[in-house]
């Protein structure tokens, strides 16, 4: 097959034989030598992975701050606009014969839009490893712990998480990271949704094990009056917390950073199927979300925590089913780490290797470094809401709402749809709605942190 069909193929509107159509060609065959094949299954595996995130424990502290019945408003709401903006981004692709994020910015605005793009997705990513990791930090020690049958911690290297992030980045994480096709994690990232779902259902079934109200949380006496919200259920719920939904769905909903891994397959090459893939993701994690959400929620109302682990642990911390179930989520996070960890990687290469073939040096060294720059965030940062927040209410937007829209803008042509057609104006609404998201979530982070007051995001 020669250059120019291969580019008419993808949906390329360059000419037979031109420099551009040999060039992306050139470019084609190169990211399918280096990120190798990857069936629909697995295709479906690491996109599910790549969204599902430590913020799933925070789900069920996101409905208390918003309500049974809001909060799966929200949810469906985001599920639709991440939809819509997987089509804005498989349409541009369609149209220029270019899958990588990255290449995108710069066919969309030339070599500014392509290094905004690449910070962008580092930055964000970076920040999600760095959620991950945290997890491992605190979560670890107390499985230790746990196994050790202590209720309190000891000063022991192996309780130190400082440690032990460490030690799982070298003898997990590292290895799985180095691996040149991002298929192969597939397999482990359908373990790491099996271990989710192993969660989901240890939540649903304390749902119907543990009594309300918890002495734990309020110490009541058999002459206490209980407050009469303590144990009922809030249907809509405005108040500044609910910025830290917002945060939670655009961390864990997004997914984009891994179209351009996962299309190599030439039967995933068409926008229909991938459409399809993102779909399919989207729905099976909206499912886990909700069903998390609303039996988290109805275990503890208004007791309950930001990291739900550890409102389970305040009812019994040696319990053999949540102790399973924190190995659980500490093996799916760690698992996900190299899932997030190729986009940055592609992301550099494109930005500082645009014209350099795969070579194992540069494929090592960037992954080494990133693990050790994120372990040393994680050390030396006490607190994740800062991180969590910033980055968040950023770079979340930008690459859901704001950088697909302006592509799709800049990228279809005029002649194709002109501004005033409603495809171009449905993307120009969509990117205006990712500043507003952006703004008012910066808004609000400022206001928290102004008033001095502190609040955990609940993880990724």
């Amino acid at each position: 097959m020669n250059p120019g069909s291969r580019l008419l193929d993808l949906g390329g509107i360059y000419p037979l034989g031109s420099t551009q159509a040999r060039c992306s060609y050139c470019n084609i065959c190169q990211a399918a030598t280096f990120e190798g094949k990857t069936s629909f299954g697995m295709s479906a595996f690491n996109l599910s992975n790549a969204i599902m995130g430590s913020g799933i424990l925070g789900l069920s502290y996101a409905m208390s701050n918003t309500g049974i019945v809001l909060f799966p408003i929200l949810l469906t709401a985001i599920a639709c606009l991440s939809s819509y903006s997987v089509h804005l981004l498989l349409q541009s692709a369609g149209v220029v014969g270019i899958r990588a994020y990255e290449q995108l910015g710069l066919r969309a605005f030339g070599q500014v839009g392509k290094i905004i793009a690449a910070v962008i997705i580092t930055l964000h990513n970076i920040g999600a490893m760095s959620s991950y990791l945290f997890i491992v930090k605190f979560e670890l020690p107390l499985v230790i712990q746990a196994f050790l049958g202590q209720t309190s911690s000891s000063e022991e290297w192996y309780m130190n998480g400082n440690y032990l992030i460490v030690i799982v980045s070298v003898l997990i994480i590292l290895p799985l990271a180095l691996m040149k096709h991002l298929g192969y994690l597939g397999y482990t990232s359908g373990f790491s949704l099996t271990c989710m779902v192993f969660f989901l259902s240890s939540v649903i079934y304390k749902r119907f094990n543990i009594p309300c109200p918890l002495e734990a949380f309020g110490n009541f006496s058999a002459n206490a009056t209980i407050p009469e919200d303590t144990c009922t259920a809030k249907l809509f719920t405005v108040n500044r917390e609910m910025i830290i939904t917002y945060h939670i769905f655009m961390f864990n909903i997004f997914l984009f950073h891994l179209f351009h891994d996962i299309r190599i397959n030439p039967y995933l090459r068409t926008s229909r199927r991938m459409q399809g893939i993102a779909n399919v993701s989207i729905l099976g994690m909206f499912v886990m979300y909700l069903l998390t959400a609303i039996f988290g929620y109805l275990t503890f109302y208004v007791n309950t925590e930001s990291e739900l682990l550890h409102t389970y642990s305040k009812v019994d911390p040696l319990d053999t089913l949540i102790l399973c179930v924190r190995v659980a989520v500490l093996v799916a996070v760690t698992l996900t780490v190299p899932v997030v960890l190729f986009p940055i990687r592609r992301a550099l290469l494109q930005l500082l290797f645009p014209e350099k073939p795969f070579h194992w040096a540069r494929h090592v060294a960037i992954a080494v470094c990133l693990l050790f720059c994120v372990n040393l965030l994680v050390i030396l940062v006490p607190n994740i809401r800062d991180i969590f927040g910033i980055i968040g209410a950023t770079t979340a937007p930008c690459l859901i709402f704001i950088l697909p829209g302006l592509f799709y803008i800049r990228i279809v042509p005029i002649e194709q749809e002109p501004m005033s057609s409603r495809p171009k104006i449905q993307a120009a609404c969509f990117t205006a709605l990712g500043f507003v998201f952006m703004v008012m979530s910066l808004t609000f982070i400022g206001i928290d942190w102004m008033s001095g007051e502190k609040r955990s995001a609940g993880g990724h």
